[in-house]
């Protein structure tokens, strides 16, 4: 999983399972450090492509 619309798409499926009021809390924790990586990978890639594009503009 490489792109930000990917780490979107798998964040939204772990939203709806988070939801899911059946949901153990070992399960729950794994998911929500899952997140919270996806999170950060997303992050990084939104960072990396606004400095390629004030690159790309000479700023």
């Amino acid at each position: 999983m490489g792109t930000t619309d990917q780490l979107i798409e798998r964040l939204g499926e772990i939203a709806a399972r988070l939801r899911d009021p059946e949901l153990d809390a070992e399960e729950a924790e794994g998911l929500a450090r899952e997140a919270a990586d996806l999170v950060a990978k997303a992050s990084a890639e939104i960072d990396g492509a606004i400095r390629a594009s004030r690159e790309g503009e000479g700023a």
